[in-house]
C-alpha cells in the first residue's frame, strides 16, 4: 500500500469534482486538499460549493468560516460560523471560529458568549480560555480574565506578550482604583497613609 501524496491527493479530488460536480462531499473534500496545501482562495470557494450543493453540511460551514476568516473577511466569516452553530450547536470548533469572528470585528461581548460555549462543550480547550480572557479583558472584568489565562496556561496554551502587558496594566490599575476607595473608606488618603 502506497500513502498518497497531497498533490496526487488533490488530483484525485478535483478528478471526483469534475465526475460529480453536484456532489457536496466531493467540493468539501476537494476544500479539505486544498486546505491542507494552503489554498485558502481555493479551499473556500470549494466550501461555499459544498454549501450551496447541501446548506446542513455543517463541517462545510465551518470550515468556510475558517477560510474567510484567514482572507480577513470577517463579516462572512461571522454568516458562515453563525450558519454552523445554528445547524450543530454541540460542535466546540463552530463556536471557537465564531469566537474569532467576534474578535476580529471587535465584538468582545460576542467573543465571551462563544467561548463559554466553548469551554461548556469542551472545559479542557486551553484556546478557549485564552480567548474567553481576551474577551474579559476587553470588557474591564480582570480578575475573571486572569483566571482564565491561568486555566489557559495550564493546559498548555501560550499567552500573547501583548495580552500580558494588557493584563499587568489593568491589573495595576484595579489595585490602584481599590487602593484608592480604601482610602476613601477610611479618610485618609493613601500617600498620607505611608508617612
Amino acid at each position: 500500500m502506497t500513502i498518497e501524496s497531497l498533490k496526487e491527493r488533490i488530483e484525485r479530488c478535483e478528478a471526483r469534482v469534475q465526475e460529480c460536480p453536484d456532489s457536496a462531499a466531493a467540493h468539501f473534500n476537494l476544500g479539505l486538499a486544498y486546505t491542507e496545501h494552503g489554498y485558502v482562495d481555493r479551499a473556500g470557494r470549494e466550501y461555499r460549493r459544498a454549501v450551496e450543493l447541501d446548506s446542513s453540511l455543517v463541517e462545510a460551514w465551518v470550515n468556510l468560516g475558517g477560510a474567510l476568516l484567514l482572507k480577513w473577511d470577517f463579516k462572512a466569516a461571522l454568516e458562515a460560523n453563525l450558519e454552523a452553530v445554528k445547524l450543530r450547536d454541540g460542535m466546540p470548533l463552530a463556536h471557537y471560529n465564531l469566537g474569532q469572528s467576534y474578535l476580529y470585528m471587535g465584538d468582545a461581548e460576542g467573543l465571551v458568549r462563544a467561548n463559554r460555549r466553548v469551554l461548556e462543550l469542551d472545559p479542557d480547550n486551553g484556546a478557549g480560555h485564552y480567548f474567553l480572557a481576551v474577551g474579559l479583558l476587553a470588557l474591564d472584568q480582570v480578575e475573571e480574565a486572569r483566571a482564565e489565562l491561568g486555566a489557559a496556561m495550564a493546559l498548555g496554551h501560550r499567552p500573547s506578550p501583548e495580552f500580558l502587558k494588557k493584563l499587568h496594566r489593568a491589573e495595576s490599575e484595579l489595585n490602584q482604583r481599590n487602593a484608592n476607595m480604601a482610602s476613601t473608606e477610611t479618610g485618609v488618603p493613601e500617600t498620607l497613609k505611608e508617612v
